[in-house]
């Protein structure tokens, strides 16, 4: 993915370090890809806030972005993923 688009939305907050570790491991694998910080206000563990958002915005990227929205509504439990790829984005 050289040069790709990656959207980061969160409920992580600004306060502490881990959005920018999250984004120094993303670049680490791949120096080349755009970070894109979209949000990191979600309220905590609003997985529908989350969504709504994600929803709203995603469309005006460039084709082929990668949206990564991490809201955790069970800290400290396993967590469930989702990945999802329609025909422009994923």
């Amino acid at each position: 993915m050289d040069g790709g688009v990656v959207t980061i939305l969160t409920d992580f907050g600004v306060d502490d370090p881990y959005v920018g570790i999250m984004k120094g491991v993303m670049l680490n694998i791949n120096p080349t890809i755009r970070l894109i910080d979209l949000t990191h206000h979600i309220p905590p563990q609003n997985v529908r806030a989350g969504a709504f958002i994600m929803a709203a915005a995603y469309s005006f990227f460039p084709e082929k972005t990668v949206h990564l929205a991490i809201v955790d509504p069970g800290v400290g439990t396993e967590r469930r993923l989702i990945a999802a790829r329609s025909k422009k984005y994923f």
